[in-house]
């Protein structure tokens, strides 16, 4: 970073890590099947705007859930040995300024929302619930990478509601799909602070599964392949698609080889990997529809 813009904004490094900005990995995630249904309910390239709407609006919503996820965690994150040194767990940054930049990130993506239509803005709502409630899961059920996938698959939902003006059929089942994904890779995110969060007390499905945690992330992946499969035969998609799919099973077979053993390190480098499963799977869907256009 600049060192001028240290001297004017010497927080700012601190700002940057409470959003994640600096950690990219999360928009990653979110985009890509936002960017599926978006295309879906295009048959093709969507529009301009709305693709400039939700791309923007999922770095704005996946920063703002970083910040109210550590403004939830706050006390618990100096607990655990990733993230004892966020701004928060730390002091760097208040709760108080926390909660502000939340609410204006919301805001900004409100507005955004404001420029679809009314459908989509009443879909926005229940997505802001889900991302507001999801940090504070853990406390109270084993499953909160599952509320987790509601709020990233959200996104789905309302792309397909601003593209066509309805929530279709297809769209319910990339939202399934996605769902099942999210479980999947937020089960070995999870992994990763397995011992500490039994240590603080903080509930996962990592812990819920226990030795059984790589059968049923394999299990949660095959589902999610499975619907792709459905969404693919209702769309008469072709080859393309189907080329992705089977290198989306490629690549969860070697996220099971790297957390087969459970190591920390191991088990973060499956959850990264699933970027290139997000981006796999879109370069398919969106070569099969440039195919058809020819």
């Amino acid at each position: 970073m600049m060192p001028w813009i240290l001297e004017r904004f010497p927080r700012l490094p601190d700002f940057i890590a409470l959003t994640r900005l600096n950690k990219p990995i999360g928009i990653y995630l979110l985009l890509w099947p936002t960017l599926w249904a978006l295309w879906v309910a295009a048959e093709g390239l969507p529009r301009l705007d709305l693709l400039l709407i939700f791309v923007t609006g999922t770095v704005l919503m996946r920063s703002a859930g970083c910040v109210i996820n550590d403004y939830a965690d706050r006390n618990f994150d100096g607990l655990v040995e990733r993230t004892r040194e966020r701004p928060l767990a730390t002091g760097r940054i208040q709760p108080h300024e926390a909660l502000l930049l939340f609410a204006i990130m919301v805001a900004l993506a409100f507005v955004l929302v404001l420029f679809t239509n009314r459908l989509t803005i009443l879909l926005s709502v229940g997505g802001l619930v889900l991302a507001a409630c999801y940090p504070f899961m853990k406390r109270y059920t084993h499953l909160p990478q599952v509320v987790l996938g509601a709020a990233f698959a959200w996104s789905i939902p309302m792309a397909s509601a601003a593209q066509s003006g309805e929530v279709t059929p297809v769209a319910g089942l990339i939202y399934i799909a996605t769902l099942l994904w999210i479980v999947a890779y937020d089960t070995q995110y999870a992994m990763v602070d397995r011992d500490d969060d039994l240590k603080a007390g903080i509930k996962s499905t990592a812990i819920l599964f226990g030795e059984a945690d790589n059968l049923m992330i394999l299990i949660l992946q095959g589902f999610s392949l499975l619907v792709l499969v459905m969404v693919a035969a209702r769309l008469e998609l072709g080859a393309p698609f189907y080329a992705a799919l089977g290198a989306a099973a490629a690549l969860f077979a070697y996220q099971y080889r790297l957390t087969r053993d459970r190591q920390r390190e191991a088990c973060f480098r499956a959850f990264l990997n699933n970027h290139w499963v997000g981006l796999v799977i879109f370069a398919g869907l969106a070569a099969d529809y440039a195919l058809r256009s020819l």
